[in-house]
């Protein structure tokens, strides 16, 4: 049974990435450019009407070719890749939050995990997160921007999220250990585990405003080499990162120089970039987000066990 939710979730978060992809495509173009989202779909060279079946999710792009059914004018590939990529990695996202737990302060494991509060909230916040992945790194590749108009509304989004997962799991019924449960309804623990589904969300505040005050003070000591919206992102970026863990916010922020840092050291060798080369930050702030998610917890308790 766990195994068909599990494959069910995975599929269906996938197709759904295909479509928000499609979704992030126009974003990414028409958000720079001042253009209404609203706008009804047209081709970039001959303004002809997109028709809906021409704009269906990497099957219409294949069954045109790659080009406008009108004027023929090629389709960037680019769009499909996001399409697909979006959608691995929405479905990527449903695999990992369905089979792992991220959380420990409810004992419950297994087929339980599946359908809690923290389960929808989780996946419905990294998959938000993801959304942004996408289109902030975009739109950053083109412009070396981070829109206020997505970074602003996608922290208040992702923090309304985690506060929501918060109330609804102290509100949930929780599991009562057998050793409080002999205590009675008055026995010791149960102040400690309500206080305990309290602590993700102020880490997870912590962690945003540790990491946007860090990056505030990288700009100010070096406005040339960090811009705004990198400070904004980072302020996003370490609210998600807080909400998982100590582990996780220090891996995902340490990540993010040494992505960067590796990226800009490899397009100087190729002769593609020089030390006073802009390079947008913002892709590998989430990138070395996403590296604390995957990889923070066992890199931190593997740092932690080598001085035990």
């Amino acid at each position: 049974m766990q195994t068909s939710l599990t494959i069910f979730v995975t599929v269906f978060a996938g197709l759904f990435g295909l479509a928000i992809g499609s979704f992030l495509n126009v974003v990414a173009y028409r958000l720079p450019r001042r253009i209404s989202l609203l706008r009804e779909s047209r081709c970039a060279n001959c303004r002809s009407r997109i028709r809906w079946y021409q704009n269906i999710p990497v099957v219409s792009w294949l069954a045109l070719g790659g080009r406008c059914a009108v004027c023929w004018d090629r389709i960037p590939v680019r769009d499909l890749l996001v399409e697909i990529g979006t959608g691995v990695l929405f479905a990527a996202v449903a695999l990992g939050v369905t089979v792992s737990r991220p959380f420990d302060a409810r004992p419950v494991d297994g087929p339980q995990w599946f359908g809690t509060p923290e389960y929808w909230g989780v996946l419905l916040t990294l998959e938000v997160f993801a959304a942004l992945t996408v289109v902030l790194t975009l739109i950053d590749l083109d412009t070396k921007r981070l829109p206020n108009a997505i970074v602003l509304p996608g922290w208040a989004t992702v923090v309304a999220l985690i506060l929501l997962t918060t109330i609804a799991t102290v509100l949930m019924p929780q599991p009562v250990p057998e050793a409080s449960a002999m205590a009675g309804p008055s026995g010791a623990g149960t102040p400690a585990a309500g206080i305990e589904l309290w602590m993700p969300l102020l880490r997870a505040l912590i962690g945003g405003a540790s990491l946007f005050l860090f990056y505030f003070l990288v700009r100010a000591i070096s406005p040339r080499g960090m811009g705004g919206g990198d400070v904004k992102l980072a302020g996003l970026a370490g609210t998600v990162l807080g909400w998982f863990g100590w582990g996780e916010l220090l891996v995902g922020a340490f990540s993010a120089f040494l992505l960067g840092g590796v990226f800009g050291v490899v397009l100087i060798a190729l002769g593609r970039a020089k030390r006073k080369t802009a390079i947008p930050f913002g892709p590998w702030i989430l990138a070395g987000a996403w590296v604390g998610l995957v990889a923070g917890a066992p890199l931190s308790t593997w740092y932690l066990s080598l001085y035990s």
